[in-house]
């Protein structure tokens, strides 16, 4: 019994799992993205989303769109420059497909192409393709259209030119992996309050967000930005005074945003975020 024990406690070299490209994000998903319920589902549709808000947060973006279609797929398209498509120096490969399909990779280690960000650094969108059954990238970039598709983490077709345009953005559709996520129903109302807190967030920006099978159509955009979040929040509770309080400051590459409004309430009501992250 106890020589049993031992042979099953073994810790040898070839115990040790060498888990390559996306295979780990696959095997725990809740380490990366907390469930593989519906707070999972949400997950997977904000880590698209960030990098069209990435985008507007770099000046490049003014319109995000999501549609959850009928079959469960979503798509998410911007405006914004498009994913990179050339070849990666070291790579070798595309650096869409290397965005897409390595964790780690994206522009969002330094400041030389987002000064600041949200999600997850470069593992977002890769997670997001490693728990999809399908998915598909759409790139319109310097007067072409590129696509590549991807199932599960692995790339089903080569990066290729598929057309020609006179705008600029990424469309990315996903199908959530039904191996991963036994049940997929997405909580609507928790996306559509999401995509319109990030409205606020980002002054101006315009975010649609369409839901196919319910037939429903919601256009986000405020331009006061958190001014108009903390005054219509302050609408409720019996604003002391006309218009809320503003301040801006920029010190050392940081930006920070304040906006305040005192009610005849007896309770206080603080919202802080950083990079759009709720904190």
């Amino acid at each position: 019994m106890e020589s049993r024990a031992r042979e099953a406690q073994a810790y040898e070299a070839d115990q040790i799992k060498v888990l390559e490209d996306l295979e780990p994000v696959r095997l725990r998903p809740g380490m990366y993205i907390g469930s593989t319920g519906q707070a999972g589902l949400m997950h997977l549709i904000e880590e698209v989303v960030d990098n069209s808000i990435d985008e507007a947060l770099a000046g490049f973006c003014t319109e995000i769109k999501v549609t959850v279609h009928e079959d469960n797929r979503v798509t998410v398209t911007d405006n914004g420059r498009g994913m990179p498509v050339g070849i990666h120096p070291e790579s070798g490969v595309p650096a869409v497909e290397l965005v897409m399909t390595t964790l780690h990779a994206g522009g969002k280690f330094d400041n030389k192409s987002y000064h600041v960000s949200g999600g997850l650094h470069g593992v977002g969108v890769s997670v997001v393709n490693a728990l999809s059954e399908h998915l598909v990238v759409e790139v319109h970039r310097g007067g072409k259209v590129y696509r590549q598709e991807f199932s599960r983490g692995e790339k089903l077709t080569e990066l290729e030119v598929v057309g020609e345009t006179d705008r600029t953005g990424t469309t990315i559709t996903f199908l959530p992996d039904s191996q991963i996520f036994k049940e997929i129903h997405y909580n609507f109302s928790k996306l559509s309050h999401r995509l319109r807190e990030l409205s606020y967030l980002n002054g101006g920006l315009l975010i649609i967000l369409e839901n196919e099978a319910a037939g429903i159509t919601r256009r986000f955009q405020n331009k006061g930005g958190i001014t108009s979040f903390v005054e219509e929040l302050a609408s409720k509770k019996g604003p002391l005074h006309p218009k809320p309080i503003y301040v801006h400051g920029d010190e050392s590459g940081i930006e920070v945003e304040i906006a305040m409004q005192w009610t005849g309430a007896y309770d206080e009501a603080i919202h802080a975020f950083a990079n759009n992250i709720n904190t």
